[in-house]
């Protein structure tokens, strides 16, 4: 079924709605899948003119996951896991959009879907406990429950430049690509940015153009993908052992299976063991290979220094020109603490003749005119500009949405210091409103899918204990959040990850607030305090039926 066809069933009548959820990528078909299966309706708001989420939108040029296929799946259905067949290692853009209209189909989740419907308010009605979400359709939906399944990284951003407006040739930013695709073929094309995005398409669009120009600010560490055609034995091997896997992945501290345990500091092994580790794990093509090689790769500079080191060296041994390899060096920032990207040929692309680096920290963009980028030291015309500029990562949708809760309390306003949430899951104040993979929760330093299917899961147990109990709403105490936030920032504080200006932090977006946004104790750990939370009687929250709050059995107990 074609992914950008408009959902054509009837408008559901809202009055009879159980839940609405905002978003129809790997969280919004779950959750919908699994609300359905309590018996309640629900009905799913996207923006785009099709399913898919994240991989409707990325489709630059090399647009590709940086988790193994056989792990970036649903696991919730034994007979999906063993019918889909991956047939790369790392999927592109294209493969894991057909496997997400697949499980729409095969799970008849269309129905529910409003697609080219964005989402733009949301409010709470204290007297009928009940959520009223506006789109921009002219459209308005209530609901006893509202999920935000809107993702980690959907809020695209292109810098303020002086002049962008007068560029007379075509621009394009990586989460907002043309779906009939781009031809660079004879141009010159600049590209601004070399996060993940940018070291994905740099490579493909090198290919294509005559000229390509890359502006970099900020070098970021990459590690070989070794992607490669699946085997069908290989494939048949993890599914047949699909059971044992995904139990240890639910586990593990980034939702994968199959990671070597580290063991021991890396100080404390000899120059010759840590090559062969690190070594060992490049070779792979794994993206947390490296960081668990040593216990103490994100808490001890000196520790990740070593890797750090080894991987520059990778790089100065890829790159031909001495001088361009420094450039692509990272150094202001340790090893792990912003995402690596997985690439494919990279580093080598600088070797070709029709590519350039420009060092745009040490000359910054000052402006673009008419016909390219001027910097602090030269102007370097282009027939068209490649925005890899990144997201307002983890709030930037939320905030985009005017979402209002007790008292009118706006979730912006409320966020405006940083994200505040009890377990990533609800924010106090706004009663039934869930967030999937929300700040505080492991979300972006795991496997994304493994994360979801944690929260979904939990959303939904949560959501049955409240209807099985008589209460109409359940909400996170500020005390409990208090303390989950105070715990998270623990956390990521005894780790080298302020060390960095990454997203994580909200440092590619002026005038956010510096928070480390998610979780960095791991998914297993994670996993196991939401379970306690739950199996305690929802410990720090409160119930509430139409009459009045009703207190958690752990709360009582303790009065």
């Amino acid at each position: 079924m074609s992914q950008h066809r408009r959902s054509v069933a009837p408008e559901t009548d809202s009055a009879a709605l159980d839940a609405v959820i905002v978003g129809a990528g790997f969280a919004g078909l779950y959750m919908l899948h699994k609300l359905r299966g309590l018996g309640l309706r629900a009905v799913v708001l996207e923006a785009g003119d099709g399913v898919g989420g994240t991989w409707y939108w990325n489709r630059y040029p090399g647009a590709r996951v940086d988790v193994e296929a056989m792990h970036y799946s649903y696991s919730f259905s034994t007979e999906l896991e063993q019918e889909w067949e991956w047939q790369e290692r790392y999927p592109a853009q294209p493969e894991i959009l057909r496997y997400l209209g697949h499980v729409a189909d095969r799970f008849e989740l269309r129905r529910d879907i409003r697609l080219s419907t964005r989402v733009v308010a949301a409010s709470y009605d204290e007297v009928t406990a009940r959520w009223s979400v506006s789109t921009d359709r002219g459209d308005s939906y209530e609901a006893r429950y509202c999920v935000m399944a809107t993702g980690c990284l959907s809020s695209s951003r292109v810098p303020d430049i002086e002049g962008l407006e007068a560029f007379e040739g075509p621009r394009y930013h990586t989460a907002q690509w043309p779906h009939e695709g781009v031809d660079f073929t004879g141009q010159r094309v600049g590209v601004i940015g070399t996060g993940s995005s940018g070291i994905q398409s740099i490579p493909l669009i090198a290919e294509q153009a005559a000229e390509l120009t890359v502006f970099q600010r900020t070098p970021n560490y990459s590690l070989p993908a070794r992607n490669r055609p699946l085997d069908p034995a290989e494939r048949d091997a993890v599914k047949h052992h699909y059971p044992r896997l995904r139990a240890e992945a639910r586990n593990s501290p980034v939702g994968l299976p199959g990671l070597s345990r580290p063991t021991g500091g890396a100080l404390a092994a000899s120059e010759e063991e840590r090559r062969a580790r690190y070594t060992e794990q490049w070779e792979k093509g794994l993206l947390h290979g490296l960081v668990s090689t040593y216990t103490d790769i994100l808490t001890d500079p000196d520790a990740n220094r070593t890797v750090a080191e080894f991987v520059r060296e990778k790089i100065r041994e890829t790159v031909s020109d001495p001088a361009t390899a420094d450039l692509l060096c990272p150094t202001g920032h340790p090893f792990g603490t912003k995402r690596p990207a997985l690439d494919t040929g990279y580093y080598a692309t600088y070797n070709r003749d029709n590519v350039r680096l420009v060092d745009i920290r040490r000359a910054p963009i000052t402006r673009i005119n008419a016909r390219g980028v001027v910097t602090a030291g030269a102007e370097y015309p282009v027939d068209a500009l490649v925005f890899a500029t990144g997201f307002d990562a983890m709030t930037g949708t939320l905030n985009a949405i005017d979402i209002r809760g007790r008292g009118g309390l706006a979730l912006r306003d409320k966020w405006a210091g940083g994200p505040v949430t009890y377990l990533g899951l609800q924010s106090a104040g706004f009663p039934n409103l869930f967030l999937v993979a929300g700040p505080g929760s492991p979300s972006v330093l795991t496997n994304m899918v493994a994360a979801i299917e944690q929260h979904v899961e939990w959303i939904a147990d949560c959501v049955d204990h409240v209807r099985q109990s008589g209460a109409v709403a359940i909400e996170a105490l500020e005390d409990a959040e208090a303390d989950w936030v105070g715990h998270v920032n623990e956390v990521s504080g005894a780790m080298l990850y302020s060390e960095a200006d990454s997203w994580y932090l909200g440092a590619n977006v002026p005038g956010k607030a510096r928070v480390f946004m998610p979780y960095a104790g791991g998914l297993g750990a994670y996993r196991r305090r939401c379970d306690a939370v739950a199996a305690t009687g929802y410990e720090g929250f409160v119930l509430s039926t139409s009459q009045a709050p009703e207190r958690t059995r752990q709360e009582e107990q303790q009065q």
